[in-house]
This record gives C-alpha cells, sequence and structure tokens, in this order.
C-alpha cells in the first residue's frame, strides 16, 4: 500500500456523499488533488459536499496539473483522469486513486498503483479508522458507486464483514 495517494473526482464526490471523505488524508501521509480534479467536482451540482471540502480543508492538498504524460494521453481519458494518472506516472510511488475502468486499465498496462473507492472503505477499515466497511460500503453504492455483488462480497471478505 503506497502512503501517497492522488485522487479523482469520484472517489472525492461519493466519500463526501456519506461523510467519509476525511478518511483520505488519515489513510495516506500524502495526498494530492490535481486542480482538473477540482475543476471536474466543481462543475457538478452546486450544493455538493466535496465542493465545500475543497473550499475548505481539501484546499491544501489541491495541487497544478502537470503535463500529460505521452503515455497516459494516449488514452484520451477524461481531464481528471489524465491529471491523476500522469501525476502517478511522473511520481512513482504514489498510487491513483480512481473508479473509471479505462483509467484503471490504463494505470495497469502502465504500472501505476491504483484502487478504487472501495478500497479505500477497505483500507480505512483495516487500520481501524470506521467501525463497519459494510456500513460505509453500503452508503457509497446508494450515493452512487457502481460495483459488482460480487466483488463488494470479496471486498467485505477481506476485512471479516
Amino acid at each position: 500500500m503506497s502512503n501517497k495517494w492522488v485522487v479523482n473526482a469520484s472517489p472525492l464526490i461519493l466519500l463526501a456523499k456519506v461523510a467519509q471523505i476525511g478518511l483520505l488524508p488519515k489513510l495516506t501521509e500524502q495526498l494530492v488533488i490535481p486542480a482538473s480534479v477540482v475543476a471536474e467536482v466543481q462543475g457538478g451540482r452546486p450544493i455538493d459536499p466535496a465542493q465545500a471540502w475543497l473550499r475548505g480543508e481539501g484546499a491544501s492538498w489541491i495541487r497544478p496539473d502537470l503535463t500529460a504524460s505521452p503515455a497516459v494521453a494516449v488514452w484520451d481519458l477524461g481531464a481528471g483522469e489524465t491529471a491523476v494518472l500522469s501525476w502517478a506516472h511522473q511520481h512513482r510511488g504514489f498510487e491513483a486513486i480512481l473508479d473509471d475502468r479505462a483509467a484503471r486499465k490504463c494505470a495497469t498496462v502502465e504500472r501505476i498503483p491504483v484502487r478504487g473507492t472501495l478500497g479505500v472503505i477497505i483500507a480505512a477499515k483495516v487500520r481501524g479508522l470506521i467501525p463497519s466497511a459494510r456500513a460505509v460500503c453500503e452508503s457509497i453504492v446508494n450515493a452512487g458507486l457502481r460495483v459488482h455483488p460480487n466483488v463488494l462480497r470479496d471486498a467485505l471478505k477481506l476485512v471479516g464483514e
């Protein structure tokens, strides 16, 4: 598990919706949120808890986008995914936190460590930061995370739930 994370919009939005966004800085020594990710979150619904967090506590982790890595740019992903993966590609040791399937495939091909929102919740349970991964996962799914029930079941098994 990496101690440095660069985070995409979907995990920010979902974790904020279920009041668990504060887990991010607790789970990593270094947190980065690229400017393109912030723009994507700010372009969403007018009243979004992720927007409020990014204007407050989360502002300290916002960083300018890097020039897109050519190996990432050829995937033609969204601006946020490209910024996250380019950061992780250019700063080895960072783990990309994102849910997008195509972006995760790019990460795998480019040997960039990756985990999704579900993996963040599992890490929080392992570290004892939440009492129940199942409860948070159910809330995240209700908030919009698309995950196959078998994947969810297997993840919860990892933490004995």
